[in-house]
This record gives structure tokens, C-alpha cells and sequence, in this order.
């Protein structure tokens, strides 16, 4: 009997979000240079300038997001025939108003009956070349539109609207403590595993027009690399080293990969006193992120760096959050940190090994 190969959800869902980001950070481009252009979102080809163009394509984009997260789930489980069923139950989760979760499992949803189709179903040697054109695409279609509309619809709906609800009516304190808890979490492994659940809400949460957590999201990326480059300036100042010459060296990469929103750049300086740095980074993120949340700043761009920040909803209150949370980090390394040798190396040198006494004979 077939068996049924093994499956990574994470893995699947991380390659359609490869998938996904192109279109993401190109529509929301376009939406923030059209409205800062003074562009609107428009139905009617008659009277549409050039500014309100850029603005509708952007929108256009960003309602393809539940479609290409659920084609791409269903391609990285089911290869070639669950890309298209997988693009319809995202058509679904748009129509149910289940937006991007509503996406993700209609692509689990339509990848896995896919993929037990291939396995299970056998047919005659002649129709053996029309199961992954049409055999297993339209049973998979079949299936999957049925159970999204009739048993998956209305809960995802439920859950989505909830969550909505739950972000747009916090109140001021309570935007402080989850722009925190965001902000946290979103940098505790400098864009790994962990980082990667807030990561996928926020994003999840701009397809549904919500910006507050994904300016947390771009925002609190940069913090790490430009506080551990900030520390090692006041350190300079204060006398205190904390950073030898190697270390240093690294930094001096991390901070234009953190200007790019690319945190990774903090890993090697993180790992030779990972408790300490991880407690300043992702304090400073927390901080980042509590005042981005709290004083209304969105962006409607998920990556990109320093560059996008002049098109946040309030551009002034990002530079301001990233400047804190960075200066948090700063002061914080530069206090907890222990005084070194700056001219220490961390690398040991490899002894030498006598082979001379060695013999083949």
C-alpha cells in the first residue's frame, strides 16, 4: 500500500510566504507612493490620475493575499496539482471575509485531500497522465470548496472577525502592553522560529487593512542591530569595552542589514553572551513596539527597512520608537555587559599535532 510522505506544516506555510512577500511589499509600495501622492482607491476608469492608479493596483494586490497563500500551501504540499484548487479555496476565504487564516487552511485544507488523492486513488494506466492536470485538481476543488463553505467558512469568519475586533478596540494602555508583548516576541530570536509567529499575525492582519502590527513588525526588526551598534559607541564613550575587535568587525555588517530590516547580522555578536544580548534586544523591541502601537503608527508595507519609514502612517512616531527601543538596547548592553579585553579574540587558536611519529610501514 502507498504511504503517504511526510509533511511540514511550518515548512509549507514559510514557503508560500516566500511566495507571498514579493506581491505584499510591491502592492503596499504602490499603495503608500499613490496615497502620499494624494491617490485614493478607485472603482471607475473615468477621471483615475496617476496617483489614484498606483493606489487601486496596490489594493488589487493585497486582495490577492488570501489567494497566494493558499495556492502556495497546497503547491508546497502537493506540488503542481494543488496550486490551482489551492488558489480557489483562497477565492473563498476572500469571499467568506476569512482573509489570510481564511487562506492558510483553505491551502492546508486543499493541499491535503490533493496529496491523498495522488496517493490513494488509483486509475486506469490511461488515465494515469490526466491526474495532475485534471483529475486530482478538480476532485481537490470539489472537496475542498464544499468543506470551506460549509463546515471551515463560518468559524475562520468568526475567528478572524474576532481578532479584528479584539486589535482596533484596544484602548491606549492596553495598546502599550500588546505593541510590547509584539515587539518581544519579534525579536527574542532575531528572525527564526519564534519571531516568525507575531511575524505571520501581523502580516495576516495588514491583508485584513490593520497596519498597527506590521509598523511594530518593521520597525522592531531594526532595533537588535542598531542598539548593539549604538552600545558599542557609548561603550567607546563611557570607557567601558564590551565588544572585542571581532565583534566589532560584525557589527559594523549588522548595522547596514538592520537599515535593510535583515536582523540576522546580530547572531554572531548575540552568540558569545546570547542571554544578555537577547534580554536588551528584545527589551528594546518591546519598548519599539509599545510606542509604535500607542501612538497610532501603521505601515502598509511589511519589509523594507529605513526606507519605508517615510511612508508609515506617522512617520515622526516610527523614527521616534526606533531611535527609543534602539537606545533601550544601548544602555542596557552597556550596563549588564561585562568589561572585557578588547583585544581578546574569542577564536582559539589550534594546537599544532606532531605527525612525524606517525608510520604507514
Amino acid at each position: 500500500m502507498a504511504k503517504l510522505k511526510k509533511v511540514s506544516i511550518r515548512q509549507s506555510v514559510l514557503t508560500a510566504i516566500g511566495y507571498l512577500l514579493p506581491l505584499v511589499v510591491a502592492a503596499g509600495l504602490l499603495i503608500a507612493i499613490g496615497n502620499l501622492c494624494g491617490g485614493q482607491n478607485v472603482t471607475k476608469l473615468e477621471g483615475m490620475t496617476v496617483p489614484d492608479a498606483l493606489t487601486t493596483v496596490g489594493v488589487f494586490g493585497m486582495g490577492l493575499i488570501p489567494s497566494f497563500i493558499a495556492g502556495y500551501i497546497a503547491y508546497s504540499i502537493a506540488d503542481r496539482p494543488g496550486l490551482a484548487p489551492g488558489f480557489l479555496m483562497g477565492q473563498i476565504a476572500s469571499f467568506l471575509g476569512a482573509g489570510f487564516l481564511g487562506g492558510m487552511i483553505g491551502g492546508l485544507v486543499a493541499g491535503y485531500i490533493a496529496l491523498l488523492i495522488e496517493t490513494y486513488l488509483k486509475v486506469p494506466k490511461w488515465a494515469e497522465a490526466l491526474m495532475p492536470m485534471m483529475i486530482i485538481p478538480t476532485i481537490t476543488a470539489i472537496l475542498g470548496s464544499l468543506l470551506m463553505l460549509f463546515v471551515l467558512g463560518g468559524p475562520i469568519t468568526f475567528v478572524t472577525s474576532a481578532l479584528e475586533n479584539f486589535i482596533t478596540g484596544l484602548d491606549q494602555s492596553s495598546k502599550v502592553l500588546y505593541g510590547f508583548i509584539i515587539g518581544f516576541i519579534g525579536c527574542l530570536d532575531y528572525g527564526g522560529a519564534i519571531s516568525k509567529v507575531p511575524n505571520l499575525i501581523c502580516d495576516g492582519l495588514l491583508a485584513q487593512g490593520i497596519t498597527g502590527p506590521e509598523g511594530i513588525k518593521v520597525l522592531a526588526a531594526m532595533v537588535p542591530p542598531f542598539g548593539v551598534s549604538l552600545a558599542a559607541v557609548i561603550a567607546h564613550v563611557v570607557k567601558k569595552p564590551i565588544y572585542n575587535a571581532e565583534e566589532i568587525e560584525g557589527i559594523k555588517i549588522a548595522f547596514p542589514m538592520g537599515a535593510c530590516m535583515i536582523s540576522e547580522g546580530v547572531i554572531p555578536i548575540a552568540m558569545n553572551d546570547l542571554v544578555r544580548t537577547v534580554i536588551c534586544t528584545a527589551t528594546g523591541c518591546g519598548v519599539c513596539g509599545a510606542i509604535s502601537f500607542a501612538f497610532g503608527n501603521g505601515s502598509s508595507v511589511p519589509s523594507g527597512g529605513v526606507f519605508v519609514i517615510p511612508a508609515m502612517s506617522q512617520p515622526l512616531v516610527a523614527v521616534a520608537a526606533l531611535l527609543i527601543g534602539s537606545l533601550v538596547t544601548a544602555v542596557m548592553l552597556v550596563i549588564i555587559k561585562k568589561r572585557i579585553n578588547p583585544n581578546e579574540t574569542q577564536k582559539k587558536e589550534e594546537e599544532e599535532v606532531d605527525l612525524s611519529a606517525l608510520s604507514f610501514s
